[in-house]
Parts: structure tokens; sequence; C-alpha cells
């Protein structure tokens, strides 16, 4: 489902997960690198107690102590939606942490993570997230549960809750209706006589072959497999991962030195997309190692196959020239996509599936524990159980329960979509035909660099060129925008678009003239001295109006492909066409800029020193 989002969405996006496994899964980033967040609790409260500062951070300390480099901003100004995977791992402070940052980034603090719209992704009947009780004792002053639905941000714009109710893993009717109920905390006692009719005995278990067991602490799944491969009189042979750049070792998928002998079960923790030999979660046992080749006989199958190496990425986000969001690779881990696989933990299970295992979680201690280890199998053949399960260890979280059971509305769904496209529509009108962020930036470059030093007396310096031009278009804006609502409730189609052609088609042509204005300024700006941080606000202040652009470019197809209701919209010929105005664009201006008086792009920027009773502030020359 996400990766056909990817490729099919015309937003612009990027994907974040809790931990580094999620993210490489996902194909994307860790929350904590793409948001800069220190490892601490965030309290959403404005002041921190004294005792408190070292382990907890807000609002305040994130800005001053843990500030966003310029990149990430432009990222994350970039998008207008931000996908979370994994959501069941999500807390709460760590979403209004998000949320923080989103608003800052984006210059919007009126709106949740800044006016972009977010997908969560996941399923809360698994794994909790992890908090500790120091923890705890001080986020339960702000929150329910730690879930990630109880966050601050979320409180004034309600969630639009779709489930994906089909299932793949399991066929047998008999088996998901027991699943069913463990999930929904209605086991009843025949679903547990089912269930125990699998157990086996240790000694019934040492027959059996070609399975993994699935346990709830690591220290017993680490256990079994040391004991496992230890029992085995084959030599050892180790293979060391390759690695390249940026890969920190909290993301390593599987061992950087992976121990192998023959006589190894292993599992793959990835799938074959080539061969389709293999999947995530299928078991073989190593047959035989000669120099650097590694043969195994897959379970079940039989079948042989020479291990292959397989590259995982390490990607970031970054906005290039043309303000387009790319993906970019900035380290590599190189390696059998294999582990050792007597024994595994419930909690690395997730997203696995096994035709046999032994299922040990007579020791269960978190909320749907039980029901992860069970729901990995395919039938209920395929089960043994090491422990008996009794009701005491079955447990789901009764909040996800009821959160589930008030936002689960399909028979509601889809006259809730129909309204939340209705409110898109207003919302992109109101976004789009908005243009007070652009002067708001404007006006911070000018406070925070000042114009007073401007070597060009005779010229009004571009950046209050390009705010009074703004602002004399405020009131037509705003006109413009109660007529689009007025034509929407009236119902007026044609005249809606009508409208709005016309509009944009004049608002874009504005918007270039402005762009080429400032991209002249920040062309001739590289050309001097001691500028760099002036130029970042330049760029950042770029960035922003190539975004207001594509907005406008958009806002007629958008609209009209919501009234339509086609389900996929296709914005490739613009983003194309808009690549094409901007390099024709940046030509022009560099080659203007070239042919400035040698004098001139050499002259360097007089430096204004601040004395204790004038208020000067350091200039920066201004050429058009």
């Amino acid at each position: 489902f996400l990766r056909n989002l990817s490729q099919i969405t015309h937003k612009s996006h990027i994907v974040v997960a809790p931990t580094g496994i999620a993210a490489l899964n996902a194909g994307g980033v860790t929350i904590h690198s793409q948001f800069l967040l220190p490892p601490l609790t965030f309290l959403p409260d404005r002041f921190l107690p004294d005792e408190e500062n070292s382990r907890f951070v807000n609002q305040n300390t994130l800005a001053r102590k843990h500030p966003l480099n310029s990149a990430r901003k432009q990222v994350l100004r970039s998008i207008d939606l931000l996908v979370i995977d994994e959501v069941s791992m999500l807390r709460a402070d760590l979403l209004d942490a998000i949320d923080y940052r989103m608003r800052a980034a984006r210059g919007n603090f009126r709106q949740s993570f800044g006016g972009a719209q977010v997908l969560f992704i996941g399923d809360l009947y698994q794994l909790p997230p992890v908090v500790r009780n120091e923890e705890w004792s001080k986020l339960n002053q702000y929150y329910k549960s730690p879930w990630f639905y109880e966050a601050k941000a979320l409180e004034q714009d309600s969630l639009v809750y779709i489930e994906l109710d089909k299932i793949f893993r399991q066929q047998d009717s008999t088996f998901i209706s027991v699943l069913n109920n463990l999930r929904n905390n209605q086991t009843t006692e025949q679903d547990i006589n089912l269930l125990n009719q699998h157990y086996k005995t240790p000694e019934e278990i040492r027959e059996v072959k070609e399975v993994i067991t699935l346990t709830t602490h690591n220290y017993k799944a680490d256990e079994i497999n040391q004991r496992e491969l230890q029992n085995l009189k084959t030599p050892s042979y180790f293979f060391n991962a390759h690695l390249e750049d940026e890969f920190p070792e909290s993301m390593y998928p599987v061992a950087a030195s992976l121990e192998l002998k023959e006589g190894a079960q292993i599992m793959f923790v990835r799938n074959d997309n080539e061969g389709k030999v293999y999947f995530n979660g299928k078991l073989a046992t190593v047959k035989e190692i000669k120099e650097d080749a590694v043969w195994v006989e897959l379970a079940e199958s039989h079948r042989r196959y020479q291990l292959k190496h397989v590259r995982w990425e390490n990607k970031k986000y970054a906005v290039k020239e043309g303000n387009d969001l790319k993906e970019e690779v900035i380290g590599a881990f190189e390696q059998y996509p294999i582990k050792l696989a007597w024994a595994i933990t419930v909690h690395k299970s997730q997203g696995l599936t096994f035709d046999k295992a032994i299922i040990d979680v007579g020791q269960a201690f978190a909320d749907g524990q039980v029901y992860v280890a069970l729901s990995r199998l395919i039938t209920l053949e395929g089960l043994i159980l090491r422990t008996r399960i009794n009701t005491s260890s079955i447990s789901t979280d009764r909040q996800v329960v009821a959160f589930t059971q008030s936002n689960h509305r399909p028979d509601q769904l889809p006259e809730i979509m129909k309204a939340r496209q209705q409110e898109f529509i207003r919302y992109l009108f109101e976004k789009t035909f908005d243009f007070s962020s652009l002067t708001k930036d404007i006006r911070y470059i000018l406070k925070n660099q000042g114009e007073d030093g401007f070597s060009e007396k005779s010229m009004k310096p571009v950046l209050s060129q390009l705010v009074e031009a703004l602002e004399t278009e405020q009131s037509n804006t705003e006109k413009f925008r109660r007529q689009l609502n007025e034509k929407i409730m009236a119902g007026d189609t044609n005249g809606l678009v009508e409208r709005l052609v016309k509009g944009s088609s004049y608002y874009k042509t504005q918007l270039l003239n402005h762009s080429k204005t400032l991209l002249l300024h920040l062309e001739s700006m590289k050309l001097q001295k001691r500028v760099k941080g002036y130029i970042t606000y330049l760029t950042e202040l770029d960035q922003t109006l190539t975004k207001k652009i594509e907005e406008v470019d958009k806002a007629v197809f958008l609209t009209e492909a919501v009234l339509r209701g086609d389900e996929k919209i296709e914005l490739t010929h613009l983003a194309q066409e808009r690549s094409r105005e901007r390099s024709t664009m940046l030509a022009e201006v560099r080659a203007q800029v070239e042919k400035e008086p040698t004098s001139l792009k050499k002259k360097k920027t007089t430096k204004v020193r601040k004395s204790k009773s004038a208020d000067t502030k350091n200039t920066y020359e201004v050429t058009n």
C-alpha cells in the first residue's frame, strides 16, 4: 500500500518511521533524524521545572538547544504530505514534537503540522509504544495514554479512519475468528481450548524440525540461538558486511559480522523481489559453506539456493536545484539478508510470516503480544505451543479497542470522504491564494539583516519592492477568495472553474515576475563576500516563493479532479513545465548577472559596526 501510494500520489511527500529498521522497510528515514529530535521526552508545556531540564524538552528548548538546520527546514516546507509508518510504536509526545517542528519550519502555527496533511499507517492492535515508568510519571499529566492519537496536535483536527480489513496471511475462517476475538478482547473459552490443542511437550518439540520459536524476551531468543549454534560440531565461518559512508549501527538490518555453520537454521529478513525464491520470514538450513559461497536448503520445499548479498540504503530527503524534493542515498549496508533463526522475539517478528512456529508466550508482558505471535502463522496446523495459553496472558489495550470502535465507521466513510473533499477545496483556495507567509518571511529577513547599510542609495532594496508588490495585491486576493467560496456554496461548478482559471493565470504571472526579481538578487549576492547567512535567508525565501508558484499552478487541475471524483490525479506535465520555466529563468538571470560591470560584481559589502548607542545593522549591497 505504501509503495503504491508513493508511486501514484501527486503530493510532494516524505516517509518517516519510529525506528531505523522500520524506516528501512518503509523506504524512508527515521523520525529523529528527519526532525533532529534529541533522545529526550517532549512535554507539551511552555515551562520546564529546573530539575526536569536534563531529561525533558519542550518547544523552547527544542528551538534554542536543538534547532533545525536549513536543509531540513527546506524539506519540511516543501512537502504536502507527511507519511508516518508503524504508527503503533509512535508515542503521543513524539508526535507533538513533530507537530511543533512542522509548524515552526513552515511558519504556520495556526494549523496542526503547519498545514501539511499527515497519513498514519499501522496496526494499533500490535505492540504498544514503549514508555518507561519515570517518563510516564510525568507524561500522564498531559496524556491519557502514550498512544499517538492522544497527542495535543490532533485535538483540533479529527482523523479520517480507514481500516484495510482484507486478510492476506490467513484463509481459514476458524483461525481468523480466533484472531479477531483476540484483537477485540472477546476471546471465548472455546477459542482457548482450540489453541491449547496445539500444546506439545518438550520431548515432542525436540523432534520437530525446520521450525522457529517465537518468545517474549530478547535474552530467551538469544539463549536459544547461541545454544543451538554451539551444539553444532561443524566449524564457524564469519561473513562481514560491507559498509559505505553513513549507516549507523542502530539501523543495521542484520548482524555486521554474521557467524554461520553448516547445519545452522537461518531466516530471510526481506523479500526476494527478483527471483521470488524466498520471502521475509522464510526459514532455511545452511547446507554447505565453501570459501565465500553459502548454500542453503529452503524449508518445506527443500530447494537448494546460493545466498546472495543484498544492499540496504540509508537515505535522507533534500531540496535540490529547482526546489524539487529528492531522495539522497547517504550510506549503504551490504550483507546476506539472513539471521540465525532457531528463535526470535515476538516484537521482532512483526511483519513476518511463518508456515510453522513454536509459540512461547507464557510470560507475555505487553498488550497484543499473544495476538502478534499467533497472527504470524498462516494456518492453525502450523501452531506449536511450548506453554499453554491462559486468559491472564491475553490482553488488548482497552483504550485502543475504544478508539477503534469510535472511529471505525465504514458505513459513514463515503459521506465523510465527500465532506472532507469539499473542505479540501476550500482549504486549497485559502492556502493557495494567501501570500501573507511570503510577506512575513521577507519582513523577518529585513528585520534581521536591515537595509540601512545598502550602498546603492538610489535604488529601493529588492526585498522592500517584493513586500510592497505583495501587499498591494492583498485586498484583491481576499476578494478573489470570497468569490471562489461563494461559487462553491452556490454549487456553481462551471463559474468556479472559469474564475479559478483566470485568477490562477494572473497570480502565476505575478509570482514568476517576483521570482525572477528575487533570483537576480540572489545570484548577484552570491558574488559578494561575507553574506553567507543572508544568502541562506534568500534561498529559503526562494523555496517558499517557488512552492507558492507550484500551488497556484496546481489549483485548477486539483479542483477539477476532486469535483470529477478522480481516484488518480496526474500532474507530472505541470511539474515538467515548471522545471523548464525555472531552468529558462535561471539561465536568463545568470546571463544578466554575468553582464554586470566587473567592478560591481567584485565590490565588497560595507560592514557597519553596531555601537552601543546606534541601532544599526550589518548591511549588504543590492544589485539589480
